[in-house]
């Protein structure tokens, strides 16, 4: 079984290899159950959880992802979140390698997102404003230049220190990056705005949304966890990445349960854009939300073009 390290697993996740990876399998389609979820440990001694994650293609390759969560770490000085990803030959069960999960998680979240923005986003849109400064909304700008002509780029975190690095970073990749402290005039002007938080109280509101716009929510993972106000859904096309998402993320289920939108008026998913059963965006003044918690089915896909790169 190869181990291939941190390092190895990012350089061989370029996006311009990534986001077609990503489509292919949405198109092609792969074996996903539900996620496993498991208590580790006890109150007194802190409790951890622990994530499987398994996927598989029948006769091509299979994986699982593990992610152990332990909040006590911090104070242990250690990160509380680490994620292994195994992948196995699935006609043979034999495995592979052994892959950093993190670095597969962070790419495939900000690929699947310009992923959808191929689709949803204005072929001809240049500014984006990216909420969020952490590990996931860092790769966003790179992986957005990937599939639009994306020149400017605004940050607003509620850490400014951290959006000023962000931006910094930025402006040596080449993008006229800068910070902003109003998030009402930052998403008035300009045509993409990408969440990566964990908010769990509403960010961008959808009166701020100037026609045209397409807004990603990319951060929240639970039904506690919110990026966007009910406004952003009842003005706007939805889209999701799969089936899970109107079951676990709050931006979804808050304004289905206000009453504000329906379960029904979500449009399409990746599997459908992937696959040519919806068009994606109908005409430039379309406000296109797009709402993702992640799929184990993108973290195979990633993992795969991770392991076939060493070869």
């Amino acid at each position: 079984m190869k181990q291939i390290s941190e390092a190895q697993t990012a350089e061989g996740l370029p996006f311009e290899k990534l986001i077609p990876a990503l489509n292919a399998m949405f198109a092609s389609g792969c074996s996903v159950p539900l996620r496993h979820s498991h208590v580790i440990g006890h109150p007194e001694a802190g409790t951890g959880t622990l994530l499987l994650m398994p996927a598989w293609q029948e006769g091509k390759r299979l994986g699982v992802k593990t992610v152990s969560i332990y909040p006590d770490n911090q104070r242990r000085g250690l990160p509380g979140l680490h994620s292994v990803f195994i992948l196995f030959d699935a006609t043979t069960g034999v495995p592979l390698a052994l892959l950093d999960g993190n670095v597969i998680t962070s790419r495939r979240t900000a690929a699947a997102s310009a992923l959808a923005a191929k689709y949803l986003s204005r072929p001809d849109a240049n500014s984006m404003l990216v909420v969020g400064a952490g590990r996931v909304a860092s790769l966003i700008p790179e992986a957005y230049r990937t599939i639009r002509p994306i020149q400017r780029v605004k940050v607003w975190d509620i850490n400014e220190t951290l959006a000023r690095s962000f931006v910094e970073r930025l402006g040596r990749a080449g993008f006229q990056a800068q910070v902003v402290s109003d998030l009402e005039a930052a998403v008035a002007e300009v045509d993409i705005v990408s969440c990566a938080t964990l908010s769990t109280a509403p960010l961008v509101r959808g009166a701020w949304l100037k026609p045209g716009t397409h807004l990603d929510l990319i951060g929240g993972f639970t039904p506690e966890m919110r990026e966007s106000d009910d406004d952003c859904f009842r003005l706007s096309t939805v889209f999701v990445d799969t089936d899970e998402a109107p079951m676990k993320a709050g931006d979804v289920l808050s304004p289905i349960a206000s009453g504000a939108f329906g379960k029904e008026k979500i449009a399409g998913d990746l599997t459908s854009l992937c696959r040519g059963l919806h068009r994606g965006r109908r005409g430039d003044d379309e406000i296109t939300v797009f709402k993702a918690v992640g799929t184990a089915l993108e973290d195979l896909a990633a993992a795969s073009l991770a392991y076939d790169s060493q070869h």
